[in-house]
């Protein structure tokens, strides 16, 4: 699990519960919901914040960066289903049990990929 902290219009910023993971050097989570406020946010403003945090909230990492978001708009679809798909499992890490409705799901909700390209990586691990 993990927050992420974007940017409204009015400046304040706004923290969101995601599943997140990493993928290919990158912070990586799917908006389920492509209209959610947090895609909303990262497409005015891709600046962001992901703080994971371990069970005993002993340790954690955050990663600062720009977000990269992928949907159906500037994305082939194809190629939309294959990250989306390696995103759920990088943030999981573990397959499906029904990919087939994995990606009708996706396709219905309008399901964004985001990956945050980190700019500034920092934590405590204990």
């Amino acid at each position: 699990q993990a927050v992420v902290s974007t940017f409204q219009s009015n400046g304040a910023v706004q923290a969101s519960i995601v599943v997140a993971g990493a993928y290919k050097g990158a912070a990586a989570f799917v908006s389920i919901r492509g209209s959610s406020a947090k895609v909303r946010n990262l497409r005015r403003d891709a600046r962001c914040t992901v703080l994971t945090v371990t069970d005993g909230w002993h340790s954690y990492g955050v990663v600062e960066g720009m977000a990269q978001l992928f949907d159906a708009s500037n994305t082939d679809s194809d190629q939309l289903r294959v990250l989306l798909r390696a995103v759920y499992n990088a943030c999981g890490g573990r397959e499906h049990p029904n990919w087939e409705e994995y990606d009708q799901v996706m396709r219905q909700q309008k399901a964004v990929a985001v990956l945050v390209h980190p700019e500034r990586i920092y934590g405590l691990l204990r």
